[in-house]
């Protein structure tokens, strides 16, 4: 009987762990399962479990009792398995994850995905020699892949993904002929594709390797499997050309890798194929017509390639094309009028062609595209008008619109696209007012029309946007106070209002958003006191936001806007979110403001940024500066702000911008504390002195920092010019001094006889 048992585990004596693990079992087992007895004993967690009828134990939980060996001991080399698998027990009929046959008893399928499983996946499983589906997805699986796993020659569908395994695939895998899915994807595999992945199995119907770190060329026998429906190699290291496959495929998915050459026509997917995605490669050349001849195709994505060249007239889709993606290549020419086959049928949701070079204007067709969703073609070169008609649009959620040279106002009409949740129109030439009915758009979430000719105020029917969180009206030529619409936006996250003629003083409500990240109200002509007293509990102005790092930059405004649209199942709606990456501050820079600093400004621990800087405020700076611990930048220049340096500025460790310069501060600052690093900030405070070993205190500073090299050139050719002139004008009056003189002028008619 030992022989027997001993033959039985002898793929698991790999390891001096394994042995151990073995030895515990057959001292458990051997005592009592004898071919001609009728009980044994088992405990596995140190409780006994008793004397046990075999019969009865295969009778309760239905498993043949070598495979339930070999789950046991896979369990107990797991880490932390004892809750996610605690009804892997001999006392439970059902055990979570484990199909069996009713016949047989033996375990035929074992789907433990997201058990939260880690460690090595045990040699033992590949004993389980009647596994049809073996599934341990969404765990954190580590090691190599067990080259053992050949030994399940009835696997039909096996699933790895979402772990951490390492290495290449092993070459045994090759043994496992009737495999219908393999999926490995999201791991650290590595190595190149094996060339037999593609004749191993002919029944291969699904394969994914995505998110790893395969690298070489495609291999040339995935051309030719015929069983092949759904490939996805995306997110890897592959390169060499796409290839034509010359199999009937479903899904291609090669995004994110290193492929060039030109797109392939894949003739033999022309009635099959309903998702391409080739983002994100060095593909090159144009776009061939005879794409549109993939007549089931649901989902394009050509995206961050190098195409180039105008698309042609002839490159019509079918009206079950739902998602269109050309953007961040180098297409030029004008933007096709007719993209799919039957405008009033078409199903396409998603159509971004930014980042390109087209030109020309917008067509009018594209509103005809009843079922669009979102409509994305910034950084082009479009011109002219915003279409009259795009209101016609009703189930937009995402108009993207920026950085082009539109003209023109926004269009009363874009109030028919009643859910849109952002309206992107910046860094164009638009003009007019904002109107009042755009309060229709009430579910809109992102505002941005920065840097454009936009004048007038802002509509009190703006308090009806309250879904309002990202609002950008910078670089424009709106004027008036601040009114208490802007108090409605209670979801308010960044308002840039700067570089405008907004002008009076700034309200109390100020700063009392709950989930503001960003306030700039720079470059304005906003007067009075900076108000105290109402600060607001945001915890991102309180506590920081600990979920991103970004290095304190020069302008609040930086800022940027991901926007994410994915589709969803059932293909029939996008799905919207948006990640704002923004420094968490406040720039009330470059107005009218004068008065003291308010206490309550600098106990606000989370802000990254602060500038206060060109008003006109003065008084000390307050002692609570110390505690803004988050703080990166720091600009109070440009004021009359006195009193001595606060000492306690060296303390912030993650301050790398500091500008004090021009205020009347005094005293003497200790080179001890480290001001050192922030050179120039002090310049431009007559009465303040950095202390030297050498001379007691000196005063001479830097000039002042961060002076931008648009006024250096401004201030460099006008020194010249004055120094020219004061030359000349000395010459002209020392010339006429000398000759208005008697006796110089006998001194010299003396000289010349």
């Amino acid at each position: 009987m030992a022989e027997t048992w001993g033959s039985v585990f002898e793929p698991c004596r790999t390891s001096c762990l394994l042995k151990v693990s073995f030895f515990l079992l057959f001292v458990l087992f051997f005592p009592f399962l004898n071919p001609f007895s009728s009980a044994f004993a088992v405990s596995f967690d140190g409780n006994t479990s008793g004397v046990v009828n075999l019969e009865a134990v295969n009778g309760s939980t239905g498993l043949d009792p070598n495979d339930m060996a070999f789950l046991l001991l896979f369990k107990l080399q797991l880490q932390d398995s004892s809750q996610s698998l605690s009804s892997w027990d001999l006392n439970v009929s059902n055990w979570t994850g484990v199909t069996r046959s009713n016949q047989t008893g033996r375990v035929t399928g074992l789907n433990l995905s997201r058990f939260n499983l880690s460690g090595q996946v045990h040699t033992c499983l590949c004993n389980l020699t009647f596994l049809e589906t073996l599934v341990l997805s969404h765990n954190s699986f580590n090691s190599s892949i067990p080259s053992c796993l050949w030994k399940l020659w009835s696997l039909r569908n096996f699933d790895l993904s979402y772990n951490l395994f390492t290495g290449e695939i092993p070459s045994t895998f090759a043994s496992i002929s009737q495999l219908i899915e393999l999926n490995l994807s999201h791991n650290m595999l590595s190595g190149e594709i094996p060339m037999w992945i593609g004749n191993f199995s002919m029944t291969l119907e699904n394969l994914n390797l995505g998110f790893n770190s395969f690298h070489g060329d495609i291999p040339k026998s995935l051309l030719n499997l015929m069983s092949l429906k759904y490939l996805d190699l995306s997110h890897n290291s592959l390169i060499g050309n796409v290839g034509d496959f010359r199999q009937a495929l479903v899904s291609l998915n090669l995004e994110s890798n290193l492929l060039s050459g030109t797109l392939p026509c894949l003739y033999s997917s022309r009635e099959s194929l309903t998702v391409l995605n080739l983002g994100n490669n060095l593909i090159l050349g144009g776009i061939p017509t005879c794409i549109s001849s993939l007549g089931g195709l649901t989902q394009l994505n050509l995206s961050h390639n190098e195409l180039r060249y105008g698309i042609s007239p002839r490159l019509v889709f079918s009206e079950k094309l739902c998602v269109l993606d050309l953007s961040y290549n180098e297409l030029s020419g004008k933007i096709p009028c007719r993209i799919v086959e039957a405008s009033e049928k078409s199903g396409l949701l998603l159509l971004d062609l930014s980042h390109n070079l087209f030109s020309g204007d917008i067509p009018v067709t594209i509103t005809e595209l009843k079922s669009l969703q979102a409509l994305i073609l910034s950084y082009n070169l479009l011109v002219g008008e915003i279409p009259e008609r795009i209101g016609n649009l009703t189930y937009l959620q995402v108009i993207d619109l920026s950085h082009n040279l539109l003209t023109g106002s926004i269009p009363v009409n874009i109030v028919g696209c009643f859910q849109l949740l952002a309206l992107i129109l910046n860094s164009n030439n638009l003009s007019g007012e904002i109107q009042p009915v755009l309060d229709a758009l009430d579910s809109l979430k992102i505002f941005d029309m920065g840097n454009n000719k936009i004048s007038g105020e802002i509509p009190l029917t703006l308090a009806g946007c309250k879904s309002l969180e990202v609002v950008d009206l910078s670089s424009n030529n709106l004027s008036g106070s601040l009114n208490d619409a802007i108090t409605k936006w209670s979801n308010l996250k960044f308002l840039s209002l700067a570089r405008n003629k907004f002008s009076g003083s700034l309200p109390s409500w100020l700063f009392t958003f709950q989930a503001i990240h960003t306030l700039d109200f720079s470059g304005n002509k906003f007067s009075g006191y900076i108000p105290d007293g109402n600060f607001n509990t945001s915890p991102n102005f309180y506590n920081g936001d600990t979920r991103k790092t970004i290095p304190a930059v020069p302008s609040i405004s930086a800022r940027r806007l991901d926007i994410k649209l994915s589709l969803v199942a059932d293909e029939t709606s996008l799905s919207f979110n948006y990640n704002l990456t923004t420094t968490i501050g406040i720039d009330l820079s470059d107005n009218l403001l004068h008065g003291e600093i308010p206490e309550g400004l600098l106990g606000l621990h989370g802000l990254e940024y602060l500038n206060l800087s060109y008003n006109f405020l003065d008084g000390p700076v307050p002692g609570s500066l110390g505690k803004l611990q988050k703080l990166k930048a720091l600009d109070l220049s440009h004021n009359s702000l006195s009193g001595h340096i606060p000492e306690n500025i060296t303390v912030l460790g993650n301050l790398t911008v500091l500008n004090l310069s021009y205020n009347c501060f005094s005293g003497v600052i200790p080179t001890k504390q480290g001001y050192s690093k922030f050179p120039g900030a002090f310049a431009g405070n007559p009465n303040l002195c950095m202390e030297s070993s050498v001379n007691g205190c000196q005063k001479t500073f830097p000039v002042e920092p961060g002076k931008k090299f648009k006024e250096e050139m401004e201030e460099g050719p006008l020194s010249v010019w004055v120094f020219c002139i004061t030359a000349l004008v000395s010459f002209y009056v020392g010339v006429v001094a000398l000759f208005c003189s008697s006796r110089a002028r006998n001194y010299i008619l003396q000289t010349k006889s």
